[in-house]
């Protein structure tokens, strides 16, 4: 298998990884920092310990890190045939690494922005070689997520896009195909579900609990939407939801002032110990 890119060893570009060594790809992992490569590879050792508690396969973790090599910094990437990049919901940050990963890569490389609702032709307008950028929004947590959103951007080839199908299936994953636009579908729907959920604990009609325990109870749910605001991340949910604003400039995306308090504060969710909810370490 071709050597398969990740760009961001966050929550999400763990989750890639992981689902790219365990089948059979190699791979390599980057960030801007080596504490955080450690503290990502320790990650996949977790979630792979953990993968048949959480339904799950059985899961080896020192033969998946075998097929990780972390490094600082994107050139690393020159001889990848194929990347994901998995940076956060602001667009001077993925412009940035866009622009940088341009340079880097051969022009054959196909370029996967993992994205949430940045739209991709906007991404791939920084580059020479936009026919080569395509996006995938990959769910949260990757490796028990079957189903990813592929979203071809206005320039993005056809070979481009049979490319990344034949990286998908060679990982488990099914997709929906979905036009270029802010927010795709999961996140069009999913933010405006969460921002609001966030408004009734902002003025009081509810606590957290109390509004998650509706959409379970009422609606059958597994998560209500603020457990899964700490899940995903609240600041990459208010990073999503202002993508969603200055794009349609619609009042109805206008972000909950409690989740840019909740972001200022570092309350944001699982990742860091307390969100809407409070975890153990």
């Amino acid at each position: 298998m071709a050597v398969t890119g990740v760009v961001g060893a966050g929550v999400m570009g763990i989750g890639v990884a992981q689902d790219f060594a365990a089948a059979g790809h190699e791979v390599v992992l980057v960030d801007t920092d080596e504490r955080i490569l450690d503290e990502a590879r320790a990650e996949i050792t977790r979630n792979c310990r953990l993968s048949r508690l959480m339904g799950g396969p059985a899961l080896d973790a020192d033969e998946i890190l075998a097929r990780i090599t972390t490094a600082v910094g994107l050139a690393a990437l020159d001889k990848t045939e194929i990347l994901v990049e998995n940076v956060t919901e602001n667009w001077d940050t993925k412009a940035a690494v866009h622009a940088e990963l341009d340079e880097v890569c051969s022009p054959d490389t196909v370029i996967i922005a993992n994205t949430s609702a940045v739209p991709i032709t906007r991404i791939a307008s920084v580059g020479k070689n936009p026919g080569r950028v395509i996006g995938v929004h990959f769910m949260n947590p990757v490796p028990q997520k079957p189903v990813v959103e592929l979203i071809p951007g206005f320039h993005t080839t056809p070979e481009t896009i049979l490319r990344t199908r034949e990286l998908l299936t060679s990982i488990g994953k099914r997709w929906v195909d979905v036009k270029d636009a802010s927010g795709f579908v999961s996140n069009r729907v999913l933010m405006l579900t969460v921002n609001e959920a966030a408004y009734l604990v902002h003025e009081g009609v509810a606590t957290a609990e109390s509004v998650d325990e509706v959409f379970r109870g009422c609606f059958g749910h597994p998560m209500g939407p603020l457990e899964t605001a700490d899940l995903i991340g609240v600041d990459t949910i208010l990073y999503s939801v202002e993508v969603l604003y200055e794009h349609y400039a619609d009042s109805k995306y206008r972000p909950c002032p409690l989740l840019k308090q909740m972001t200022d504060a570092g309350l944001h969710g699982r990742k860091s110990g307390r969100g809407f909810y409070t975890y153990s370490s």
